[in-house]
């Protein structure tokens, strides 16, 4: 099963990815975590470039730079791990692009798309699990922690993501689902376990 875990900056997908592993991994599944963009070599690279570098970088090749990180990720770790039937759970995916790249900066969706179908080869996650949040409390959650260059394009560009991500929700509500991420995190955690139980991963 490949999972992925979606959501503007600081709604908490990494730590409920972290919570639903050690929850997998008690139960012996075999586990594959991973993230974007990373897992490979040429994409940790491309990562910190995309995060961290001070230079000016166009919105279209800032795109096509996420688009070949994701072919070397997929190609490299997520078909793989599928193949040795492990469990999958990504910190974002190609839904990312379309909220970030598209949403975000506002590029053609169509074209952003048919590059992650490309880089992908139609790769989809079985279950997408977007934990919604308001922007401004997503950035509240993060006032210890020096921002990235993404993070750092403030408020209206993630109030543009937020509704990028939810669009996506209403085209593929079987696939995307929306999570309330203000809550406890036992209470979330339950749901994604609930979630996941019922679609044939026995994780209670």
């Amino acid at each position: 099963m490949f999972i992925s875990f979606e959501g503007v900056d600081g709604c908490g997908k990494t730590t409920h990815l972290e919570l639903l592993a050690a929850r997998a991994l008690q139960r012996e599944y075999s586990l594959c975590r991973t993230r974007e963009p990373g897992g490979t070599a040429l994409a940790e690279t491309i990562r910190h470039y995309l995060l961290h570098s001070q230079d000016s970088l166009e919105p279209q090749a800032e795109l096509l730079l996420f688009g070949a990180s994701r072919a070397a990720h997929v190609s490299q770790v997520i078909r793989p791990a599928l193949a040795r039937r492990e469990i999958v759970l990504c910190d974002r995916f190609a839904d990312s692009s379309v909220a970030y790249q598209g949403g975000g900066l506002e590029l053609d969706s169509g074209f952003i798309r048919a590059m992650n179908d490309f880089a992908t080869d139609a790769l989809k996650p079985d279950i997408t699990f977007f934990l919604d949040i308001d922007p401004q409390l997503g950035q509240s959650r993060r006032t210890n922690e020096r921002a990235d260059r993404i993070e750092a394009r403030g408020l209206d560009f993630q109030i543009r993501v937020r509704q990028a991500f939810l669009e996506i929700a209403r085209e593929e509500p079987q696939r995307f689902l929306v999570l309330d991420a203000d809550q406890t995190r036992e209470k979330l955690h339950a749901e994604i376990v609930g979630i996941l139980s019922a679609r044939g991963l026995d994780l209670k």
